[in-house]
C-alpha cells in the first residue's frame, strides 16, 4: 500500500521547520507502511566542488571518522563525517566520482544511499514514527523533503529496500504502486552504465529517471517519457536540487492529494498527512490527474 509524503516550502521562514513538519506529515503515513520508513532531506548545500555523501551501514557504532579519515588521505582531499544512526553523510572536496569509486574499493561493506551537494537521504526498517527518531528528522533544516512508509509488496523488508532511492546525483524518488516491466529495464539500463543496489522495482524508477536527466531530458520531460516506459501502476515523487515532481500513472489508482498555500506547496498520499500543516484549512487542494506532470521548484 505504502504512504507518499513531500513538502516544498516557498517561505524561508520556515526551513528550521522543515522536518518537524515532514515529520508529522511522515508518521500520519504509518498505517499505510509499518515496514520502513525513509526520507530525503535537501539541506546545507555542500561548498562549490565539494559533495555529500549518506552512507549507511547496519552497526550503529561504525567507525564512520576512522573512514573519513582514510578517505581523505586516499583522495587528497578534506573530509568530515556526520553520524545520524546508523547513517554517516560524508562530506569531502573530493569528486564523486574517484569519492564512490574509494568506497567501493575499500569499503564494499558501506552502502551509498544518496549523493549531491545538498540531498541527505535516511531509511531503515520500522515505522515511521520510530524511523523519524533514529534520525533526529525534527531536528533538520532545509528547503524540501520528501518521505515514504513501506508495506513490501515487491521485495525484501530491509534497509536497502526501504524507500527513498537515490539513484542519481541529487535526484531521488519514493513510489507507491508495482511496475511490471522492471527486469528488463533494469538490464537495459545497467548496460547504459545505472548502477543498482536492490531488485526493488522502485530503484528501477529511480534508475531511468536518473538515466533521462543524463541524457538531457527535463525532470518534466523524463517523467512524461516514463508513461510510455514504465508498465505498472504508481504514484511517483521525485526530488531535485530545486525541488520535487508528482506523477499518477494513467489509471491513476494509486491515490494522492496535492495542496498549495502561500507558503508551501505539499503532497501525501491522504489529506491526513498534509492537515497538520500550517495553514493547511486555507489551502487549495486537488487530487493530481492521471499521466500529468506537477512540479514546483526554486526560481
Amino acid at each position: 500500500m505504502c504512504g507518499i509524503v513531500g513538502l516544498f516550502l516557498k517561505n524561508a521562514g520556515l526551513r528550521p521547520d522543515l522536518g518537524r513538519l515532514l515529520a508529522r506529515m511522515l508518521v500520519e503515513m504509518g498505517d499505510r507502511g509499518p515496514d520502513s520508513a525513509g526520507f530525503a532531506v535537501y539541506r546545507r548545500p555542500a561548498p562549490e566542488g565539494a559533495v555529500k555523501i549518506t552512507l549507511f551501514h547496519p552497526d550503529p557504532g561504525y567507525h564512520w571518522d576512522a573512514l573519513a579519515t582514510a578517505f581523505g588521505l586516499a583522495l587528497d582531499a578534506t573530509a568530515s563525517a556526520e553520524r545520524r544512526g546508523n547513517h554517516a553523510v560524508l562530506t569531502s572536496a573530493a569528486a564523486e566520482g574517484p569519492a564512490r569509486a574509494w568506497l567501493a574499493a575499500h569499503h564494499p561493506e558501506v552502502r551509498v544511499m544518496g549523493f549531491g551537494r545538498s540531498i541527505e537521504v535516511f531509511k531503515d526498517m520500522g515505522g515511521p514514527d520510530a524511523v523519524a527518531r533514529r534520525f533526529d528528522l525534527a531536528g533538520m533544516d532545509g528547503t524540501h523533503a520528501l518521505g515514504h512508509t513501506r508495506m513490501a509488496t515487491e521485495s525484501a523488508v530491509t534497509t536497502e529496500h526501504s524507500h527513498p532511492f537515490a539513484v542519481g546525483a541529487e535526484l531521488c524518488l519514493v513510489h507507491n504502486g508495482s511496475l511490471s516491466n522492471h527486469n528488463r529495464l533494469r538490464r537495459n539500463l545497467a548496460r547504459a552504465g545505472i548502477r543498482f543496489d536492490t531488485d526493488n522495482d522502485s530503484e528501477v524508477a529511480a534508475g531511468y529517471f536518473a538515466h533521462r536527466l543524463q541524457q538531457g531530458d527535463s525532470l518534466a520531460d523524463a517523467m512524461r517519457a516514463g508513461l510510455d516506459d514504465l508498465d505498472g501502476f504508481y504514484t511517483f515523487a521525485v526530488g531535485t536540487r530545486d525541488g520535487f515532481a508528482v506523477l499518477r500513472d494513467p489509471i491513476a489508482c494509486k491515490p494522492a492529494i496535492l495542496a498549495e498555500t502561500d507558503d508551501w506547496v505539499a503532497m501525501g498520499s491522504e489529506w491526513k498527512a498534509i492537515a497538520p500543516l500550517p495553514g493547511a484549512s486555507r489551502a487549495r487542494v486537488w487530487e493530481p490527474e492521471p499521466a500529468t506532470v506537477y512540479a514546483w521548484g526554486r526560481a
